[in-house]
């Protein structure tokens, strides 16, 4: 009898090892999964600068599909414009104007993302309607050079 319980025991003492490798790994898996969601959250939350995405609109072996991602992201970081000042634009804008041209310029781009730019470009800026109306004219005048 003294054998049938140590073979108990010693059973017993194997499935609690194994129910508590089991919590333990599940754990494990829990948390990296925990962690990779954070940073993701922290790659989405993060907030490009205007020049490293201008850096890729003037590069010319940008591909059609990253001049259309730094176009988005543009327009959906730093869309807005300051406000002109009296009757001239305000300085920064010098940058959308530079955007607008080298975009016109670009050897992979369409008029989808020209259109896209200009169109919400407008929509956010309404009061600089008409200096992007230049700088788009000037893009497209060249274009065929």
């Amino acid at each position: 009898m003294e054998l049938t319980l140590l073979v108990k025991s010693f059973a017993g003492l194997v499935f609690i090892l194994v129910l508590l490798l089991y919590f333990l790994l599940s754990n494990s898996k829990k948390k990296t999964l925990a962690k990779k969601k954070v940073k993701e959250q922290k790659e989405r939350n993060t907030f490009p600068s205007l020049e490293s995405l201008v850096a890729i609109v003037k590069n010319k072996k940008s591909t059609k599909v990253e001049l259309s991602e730094a176009i988005d992201k543009i327009l959906k970081y730093h869309g807005i414009i300051h406000p002109k000042l009296g009757i001239r634009s305000h300085p920064d804008f010098d940058i959308y104007g530079l955007v607008m041209l080298k975009i016109c310029h670009h050897p992979h781009t369409d008029k989808k993302i020209i259109l896209k730019y200009d169109k919400e470009l407008r929509a956010k800026n309404p009061e600089y309607e008409h200096e992007i109306n230049d700088f788009l004219t000037k893009g497209l005048n060249t274009r065929g050079m």
